[in-house]
This record gives structure tokens, C-alpha cells and sequence, in this order.
């Protein structure tokens, strides 16, 4: 069994005009946001074992907030195909993860991670900012997971939500 946390990141700031859209950074609620769900994390018992994000600056950002909040101790792991990113460039990459991360957390965009949350779901919707959904898959191997792959959502938060 394997565990995906997807998370949208955090609200940005589009203050900037003329700014390329991956240099957006967090605006006032997102940086509220992105440690309400690092804490959030870690008192669903949840951390997880690799965190992989999209370069955009707004991701990155997010999962760095959320690795600390949430007690992970590894790297934030930047992945340039997340940035728009698409379901093929989550599930390529998922697949050459090694077995030893159980629980995988994805930080990055729409409409990719809603997509991808339909695929593995068939839970169609708005996948808001900061919102962490976790996705158990039945497989004992990441490169089995393929857009064939069935999980179960096992759970979905948004910020401010109890």
C-alpha cells in the first residue's frame, strides 16, 4: 500500500504586473495557509517520506513551509516537469520512485493535480489553494502505478476546515 498526498499550493499573489508566472509568489493568506496544513500534516500522523515539487516559485514555497511545519526532515525535491505539469509528468515520475517512500506528498498546479486526483479517483472537482487530499493506492510498487490505477480518497482538507 501506498500513500499520495496531493497539495495545490498555497493562494498567490498576482500584485506583480508583468511577472512570469512561475516567479508568483505566496500573497498574504497563502503564506497564513501553507503552515495551517504543515501543521495540519503532522497531527494527521501523516508527514511524509519525500516531498516532490513543482520550481514554480509559489509551490516551491509552499512545500517548504509545509515540509517544516510538518516535521519532515528531508529535502523538498524540485521537479521541473510539475511546472505546469500535467497527470503523465505526476505518474512518470511517481513510477521511478524508489519502495522505500510509503507516503509521497506532490505539491503543485491545476488543472494537472485535479486532474490527476480524477484518474486515481473518479473524484471530479475543485481542488482549491492549499487544499491536501490523500490518496491510498493498492500497489506495493510505485511503477506500478499507472493512469489505470484505482485509489481509494481517504481524505481531503481545506484550510480553515476543522
Amino acid at each position: 500500500m501506498k500513500t499520495l498526498l496531493i497539495l495545490r499550493h498555497a493562494k498567490s499573489s498576482w500584485k506583480e504586473v508583468g511577472l512570469p508566472d512561475r516567479d508568483r509568489s505566496l500573497n498574504k493568506r497563502g503564506q497564513r495557509q501553507a503552515p495551517e496544513v504543515g501543521k495540519r500534516v503532522r497531527k494527521l500522523g501523516l508527514t511524509p517520506d519525500l516531498i516532490l515539487s513543482s520550481p514554480a516559485k509559489r509551490a516551491r514555497d509552499t512545500a517548504v513551509v509545509v515540509a517544516e511545519k510538518c516535521g519532515y526532515d528531508g529535502d523538498v525535491d524540485l521537479v521541473s516537469d510539475f511546472y505546469p505539469g500535467a497527470p503523465s509528468d505526476y505518474l512518470r515520475v511517481l513510477g521511478n520512485l524508489p519502495d522505500a517512500a510509503q507516503r509521497v506528498m506532490l505539491v503543485g498546479h491545476n488543472p494537472g493535480l485535479e486532474d490527476l486526483l480524477a484518474m486515481l479517483t473518479l473524484r471530479v472537482g475543485t481542488l482549491s489553494t492549499a487544499t491536501l487530499a490523500q490518496v491510498e493506492l493498492n500497489i506495493d510498487h510505485w511503477w506500478q502505478l499507472d493512469e489505470d490505477t484505482k485509489g481509494r480518497l481517504a481524505g481531503m482538507w481545506k484550510p480553515g476546515e476543522e
